[in-house]
């Protein structure tokens, strides 16, 4: 038995040097077959998502998307909280930004998120959509541009706006307050091709004001079931505003967010959503994602922040969808 183990151990050697005097007489062969096995193909998640990193960071690496016939007026709008508006409206303008389209993003919202997000000073005193609903301060004055967005405008939202509702109730014309403000001049000299309004968490006046003052509605709605109980109320408030003050308004486009795959309610929140609203449901995805929560703390977007990270790709995917939809009726 030991001679035949021995036997068997020269064989293996044997085979071996074989092997090793091929390779020495084919380089070429030999580091083809290296580079093949340590990473010339792209095959592992990290190295994927290296390389979306790296094309979404090359100027024109994600190609340009086709600009709107007209400029399109978005009002993002749940008065449930913590279903991603905020999130959703910074990133959606910077994937349509980063794809060539001028965006201004107002903030609507006291709280100022979207403008920590865009990386915008929004401290009490600097020029912002308060001043503007008051008639202070004109478009020109309160627009300002993402430090890390090219393309990528904002008009910022203060505390002073907290305080908003309780002074529109008493002017003239308080339902329009926000459509007389924004300056189509202003916008033609910016080049604006999407304007993207973030609403606070309610359907107060400032929520009303960004109906009126847009011609589409778009509503993410988080995959849990309570995000499903306040949709109806927000639907007969689009309603009343479509009947006694912007006839044009409609709901063009709805977006699932905080998608979670490993439990059977997103699937079936989804599977309820798109059966409501039909196509007016875009089909990409928003996954729950840190990274995601992550970004505004650093001032960033998360295309910005990870642009590999699933929840970079699944905005980007939506920006092009959003945009090749057109906002049609």
């Amino acid at each position: 038995m030991l001679r035949n183990i021995g036997r068997k151990g020269r064989d293996l050697s044997g085979q071996a040097s074989s092997k090793d005097s091929t390779a020495n007489q084919n380089p070429a062969v030999s580091r083809e077959t290296v580079s093949r096995e340590t990473g010339g193909e792209v095959d592992t998640p990290i190295a994927i998502a290296a390389e979306r990193a790296s094309q979404v960071l090359t100027p024109g690496g994600t190609g340009a998307l086709p600009r709107p016939a007209q400029r399109r007026i978005l009002t993002v709008a749940n008065q449930k909280g913590g279903v991603g508006k905020t999130t959703s409206t910074v990133n959606l303008a910077a994937a349509l930004a980063l794809h060539g389209l001028s965006v201004l993003v107002i903030d609507l919202d006291p709280q100022g998120n979207a403008s920590t997000a865009l990386g915008i000073d929004h401290r009490s005193g600097v020029p912002s959509v308060y001043e503007m609903l008051l008639g202070e301060v004109g478009l020109r004055e309160a627009i300002a541009e993402s430090p890390n967005n090219k393309g990528l405008y904002c008009v910022p939202a203060t505390l002073d706006l907290a305080g908003a509702e309780i002074e529109l109730v008493s002017m003239v014309a308080r339902e329009n307050r926000l459509r007389n403000a924004i300056d189509d001049a202003v916008l033609d000299e910016y080049g604006i091709d999407y304007v993207l309004i973030d609403c606070p968490p309610s359907l107060g006046l400032l929520t009303i004001n960004a109906m009126v003052a847009a011609r589409e509605v778009l509503i993410p709605i988080q995959c849990e079931y309570y995000a499903l109980e306040g949709v109806s109320q927000l639907l007969r408030n689009i309603e009343l505003v479509q009947s006694h003050l912007n006839k044009e308004l409609f709901v063009s486009t709805i977006l699932l967010t905080m998608y979670d795959g490993r439990t059977k309610l997103a699937d079936q929140v989804a599977d309820e959503v798109r059966k409501y609203f039909g196509d007016k449901v875009l089909s990409t995805v928003i996954p729950r994602s840190v990274k995601v929560s992550e970004a505004p703390g650093f001032a960033m977007t998360i295309i910005g922040y990870d642009p590999g990270s699933r929840g970079a790709m699944s905005y980007l995917d939506a920006g092009r969808e959003l945009a090749h939809r057109g906002g049609q009726q």
